[in-house]
């Protein structure tokens, strides 16, 4: 009798070890997964601003062109302009990107002042239409980032909270980089004359 309890005991403690056992495993592949599942999210929202910034890219050309035939004296901020615009395309990483896209915005706003200047080209239809396509465009860059740093915060997070950080070093997972702005002007308060 005393060999049969101690064999229902050594049962209960070996199906008690497979049980937590299988546990682990699930909840290992289970924060793989999920980590995968995050990443590809941002990959996704990354691919949305993609989008918008191409979108805003093409147009800067033809607004250039605009208020060149207006304002041919002011080619140091249309020269800074395309520079900027050059500067996106040729970046080669997510941060470079990141921060002439910031360089960018703060170009373009000096665009605007210019050609706050001149009214006939305030009165240009076709300088109209692009302006209101790119502030569309903008718009929807604003959204398209916070989802993207929406999907980065909730990432990095689980990347460095315990216990899902051992999974996220074990499998080389690294922290993404949040869409900031790092040009000081454009923390600056706009200023909007009518």
């Amino acid at each position: 009798m005393g060999t049969a309890v101690n064999l229902t005991g050594l049962w209960i403690a070996l199906g008690v070890a497979a049980a937590v056992i299988v546990i682990i495993i699930l909840w290992y592949v289970s924060a793989y997964n999920n980590f995968i599942r995050m990443k590809n999210n941002i990959e996704e929202a990354w691919a949305a601003i993609d989008v918008y910034l191409k979108k805003r890219f093409d147009l800067i050309p033809n607004l250039v062109e605009t208020v060149k035939g207006y304002a041919a004296h002011e080619s140091a901020t249309l020269e800074q302009v395309t520079q900027a615009r050059n500067s996106v395309a040729s970046s080669s990483t997510t941060e470079e990107r990141l921060q002439n896209e910031s360089v960018l915005s703060g170009t373009l706003r000096s665009l605007f002042a210019v050609a706050e200047a001149y009214p006939n080209l305030q009165a240009n239809q076709n300088f109209m239409d692009l302006q209101r396509q790119l502030a569309q465009a903008e718009t929807d860059l604003v959204n398209a980032r916070k989802f993207y740093n929406a999907n980065v915060k909730q990432f990095n997070t689980k990347l460095q909270t315990v216990p899902t950080n051992l999974i996220a070093r074990k499998f080389g997972f690294e922290k993404q980089p949040m869409f900031e702005v790092t040009a000081e002007e454009e923390r600056q308060n706009v200023k909007v004359r009518f």
